[in-house]
C-alpha cells in the first residue's frame, strides 16, 4: 500500500487502490512543488481538449449573434450559456469544404461527420475500402496521450456503426464516427456509462469474473479504496481534504446514477434487448452522465483528449419531452416552414443546454489558479450549417474555455466566409505544443483567437 507524506510533492499519478479499484486523484495543492507552493503558485495544470458534435446543422438565424466583438449578445439558441458568456468564443464564417460533394453526389450527412475533425473528403463507398483522414483528437492523442493513462476518450449516445449504407452510398462508418485513428480506422465511441466508469476507475488487472461478482453484490468501487483514502486525508491540508471529498462524492454520485439506470432496465416490463443496462432510458440523462464522466476523466488527468458525439449525423430522433414528436432530421429540412423551424429551435437549444451542463461542471472544479474550464478548450459544433440547405460553410462553431491563457474568450468573431475550420484546428494544435505545417485543408492559422 502506498505511503503518503508531506515533505515531497504528491505524485500526479497517485491512485487510491483497493481490491479491483484504481481511482486517480484530482489536482491537489499537495501536488505542487514545495518551492512553488511557498510562493503561492503551483505547477501549471495540463491543457485538455474536448470536441462535441451535434448532427443535422442548426437554425442559423437563431444561433448567430447579431453583433461582433466583446459586446455581443447571446442569440436565442445560445441563451442557456449566459452564465458562461465570458468563457465563450463564437466563431462565424468557418467551413469544411471537403464535406461538400466535390463530384460525389448526395451524402452530406456522412461527409459532415467524417470531415468534421479530419478536414478530409471521405471516399464514397459502402464497402470495406473506407478512406478518410486522421482526426485532430487522434493526432493530439498520439502526441500528448502518452502522458496519461488513456490517450483519448471517445463517447457518444448512438451506436458507432462501421459497415452498411447509411447515406446515399456512404458507409455507416462515416456518419457514425467523428474520431479517426487512421484514414481507414475510426476510433469507436463508447455508449455505455457503466463501461466508461469501469474503464476510468476499475483496476485494469481485475479479472472479468471478479468484476462481475462485485457488480452483482452492488458494491461501490469507492468501498474498496476507503482505507487508502482515509490514510491520504491524514497527510493533506484542509483545502485538499475538501477537494478530495468533493471529488469522491462526485464519483459516487455518478456511480449511483449508473446503478439507477441498471435497476430501471432490470425492472422494465419491456426491456430493450439492444440497449446495455447502464444506458439511461432518458436521452438527456444519457448525454449528461457521459459529460460528467468526461469531466471526471479530465479532473483526474486520466486523459487530456475527449470527443462526445451527441448523435450520428442524419439522426431522426424525436424529442417528445420538448414537445417535438417529429424526427430531428425531418424538421432540419424545414423548407422555411415556421412550425418546423420552431421545433428545430427547441432541439438546437436543448443541445446547447447539454453543452451548458458540461461547462458548468468544468467551471465548478477548482484547479491551480483557476478552474478545469480555464485549463481546457472545448469545441462544440456541427459539420452542416443549415440542415435544409446541407451547406458546409458558415458552420455553427463555438470554442469554450481559456486554454490556460492561450485564448481570449468572451467574444463573437466573424471570419471571411469559407475560412477553413482546419485553420482553427491548426491553431489548437499550436496551443498543445504540436506544431504542424498544415492540417486537412488549412490555409494557415486562425488569427485573433
Amino acid at each position: 500500500m502506498a505511503h503518503f507524506h508531506t515533505r515531497a510533492p504528491l505524485s500526479r499519478r497517485t491512485f487510491l487502490r483497493g481490491a479491483g479499484a484504481a481511482i486517480a486523484l484530482p489536482w491537489l495543492e499537495a501536488m505542487a512543488p514545495r518551492t512553488a507552493f511557498a510562493r503561492g503558485a503551483g505547477a501549471a495544470p495540463p491543457l485538455r481538449f474536448a470536441f462535441l458534435f451535434v448532427p443535422n446543422g442548426k437554425w442559423m438565424d437563431g444561433w448567430t449573434p447579431e453583433r461582433e466583438g466583446a459586446d455581443f449578445e447571446l442569440s436565442p439558441t445560445l441563451e442557456p450559456l449566459a452564465a458562461r458568456k465570458r468563457d465563450l468564443l463564437v466563431l462565424s464564417g468557418l467551413a469544411q469544404r471537403n464535406a461538400e460533394a466535390l463530384g460525389d453526389g448526395p451524402g452530406d450527412h456522412a461527409r459532415s461527420a467524417a470531415c468534421f475533425l479530419t478536414g478530409a473528403h471521405p471516399r464514397k463507398t459502402e464497402g470495406a475500402n473506407i478512406l478518410n483522414g486522421v482526426s485532430i483528437d487522434q493526432l493530439l492523442a498520439e502526441r500528448i496521450g502518452r502522458e496519461t493513462r488513456l490517450p483519448s476518450l471517445e463517447l457518444g449516445c448512438e451506436a458507432p456503426l462501421t459497415s452498411g449504407n447509411c447515406d446515399s452510398g456512404y458507409s455507416c462508418a462515416y456518419s457514425c464516427n467523428i474520431s479517426w485513428k487512421s484514414a481507414t480506422t475510426p476510433q469507436l465511441k463508447e455508449l455505455d456509462p457503466r463501461l466508461v466508469f469501469e474503464r476510468l476507475f476499475a483496476d485494469e488487472g481485475l479479472a472479468p469474473e471478479e468484476r462481475a461478482r462485485r457488480l452483482a453484490r452492488r458494491r461501490s468501487l469507492l468501498d474498496h479504496a476507503r482505507e487508502e483514502a482515509a490514510r491520504l486525508k491524514v497527510e493533506l491540508g484542509a483545502t485538499d481534504r475538501r477537494k478530495l471529498d468533493e471529488y469522491l462524492t462526485a464519483v459516487r454520485e455518478i456511480e449511483r446514477r449508473i446503478e439507477r439506470a441498471e435497476a430501471d432496465a432490470a425492472a422494465s416490463p419491456t426491456p430493450a434487448p439492444s440497449r446495455p443496462a447502464g444506458i439511461p432510458a432518458d436521452f438527456g440523462e444519457h448525454a449528461r452522465v457521459l459529460c460528467d464522466l468526461l469531466v471526471l476523466a479530465f479532473q483526474a488527468d486520466l486523459t487530456r483528449v475527449a470527443t462526445h458525439m451527441l448523435a450520428n449525423d442524419g439522426n431522426n430522433k424525436s424529442f417528445k419531452w420538448l414537445g417535438v414528436s417529429d424526427g430531428h432530421h425531418e424538421v432540419s429540412h424545414h423548407g422555411q416552414e415556421p412550425g418546423k423551424i420552431a421545433k428545430l429551435e427547441k432541439i438546437d437549444r436543448f443541445h446547447v443546454e447539454l453543452l451548458a451542463h458540461l461547462l458548468a461542471r468544468m467551471a465548478a472544479v477548482s484547479e491551480g489558479d483557476g478552474t478545469l474550464l480555464d485549463h481546457s478548450l472545448v469545441l462544440y459544433g456541427a459539420g452542416i450549417s443549415d440542415g435544409n440547405a446541407h451547406n458546409h460553410d458558415e458552420l455553427p462553431i463555438l470554442l469554450a474555455g481559456r486554454g490556460g491563457g492561450a485564448v481570449e474568450p468572451g467574444r463573437h468573431l466573424r471570419f471571411p466566409r469559407g475560412t477553413p475550420l482546419c485553420n482553427l484546428y491548426l491553431s489548437l494544435l499550436d496551443r498543445a505544443g504540436v506544431r504542424e505545417a498544415a492540417f486537412g485543408d488549412s490555409r494557415g492559422r486562425l488569427e485573433g483567437i
